[in-house]
């Protein structure tokens, strides 16, 4: 089992794109297509599921997940913890076709009642808020929401790492999403692992987001 570390994650999506031309907005179509299609084989179709996406590629990967699980017959609903304002290029185009596709997005900015009320109307959450990048302790908003996500005893399905969790030493970083499920992408991340890590990831699978197989020897 290949397992690689946030330095080198970063170093394979910087060769895919700059030597092989796969673009960073092409491996997070893939991303969040297998995403999708995993959460479709834990439901039946109709169900509601809610996806709670942060304002980086995580969550970018949250918003084509949620497209692909509407065209799926979902009935989906997306929150995006912060600003539009605040988000990166790639996760911009595909929130901009998440809202032409008339997918409803709340971006939630502080404490809401809709937001409790969305979990709980949910059979299955995905966690798109923080992927590898993550260094410092979670707080604010973003504590809360987790906090909320824990306690609502919903299944939780996470992308790449639950929001929270260091990649490399699968530290808890304030709080921790406690996922059932997690769809890592491209390898094993050793905080999926190590430390309580383990306990917050649920069933690892290891998604194939057309990273060239020489690159992952």
């Amino acid at each position: 089992m290949l397992v690689l570390n946030s330095k080198q994650i970063k170093r394979l999506d910087e060769v895919a794109s700059k030597v092989y031309g796969i673009s960073t907005l092409i491996l997070m179509e893939n991303a969040g297509r297998e995403i999708a299609r995993l959460a479709d084989k834990i439901l039946r179709k109709g169900k509601k599921i809610l996806v709670v996406c942060g304002t980086g590629n995580n969550g970018g990967d949250g918003f084509v997940a949620a497209r692909h699980l509407s065209n799926m017959g979902h009935s989906v609903r997306v929150v995006l913890v912060g600003s539009a304002k605040k988000l990166k290029s790639d996760p911009q185009i595909n929130f901009v076709i998440l809202k032409k596709m008339k997918i409803p997005v709340l971006e939630l900015k502080g404490r809401s009642y809709r937001f409790q009320s969305l979990v709980q109307q949910s059979k299955i959450i995905i966690d798109a808020m923080f992927g590898i990048g993550l260094s410092r302790p979670v707080s604010g908003i973003y504590f809360d929401v987790i906090s909320e996500l824990n306690r609502s005893g919903r299944r939780i399905l996470s992308i790449d790492i639950p929001s929270g969790i260091d990649s490399d030493s699968g530290k808890v970083l304030g709080i921790a999403v406690k996922a059932h499920a997690t769809g890592t992408l491209a390898a094993m991340k050793p905080g999926l692992i190590l430390a309580d890590g383990r306990k917050h990831s649920g069933k690892i699978k290891v998604l194939d987001i057309s990273i060239p197989r020489s690159l992952l020897k």
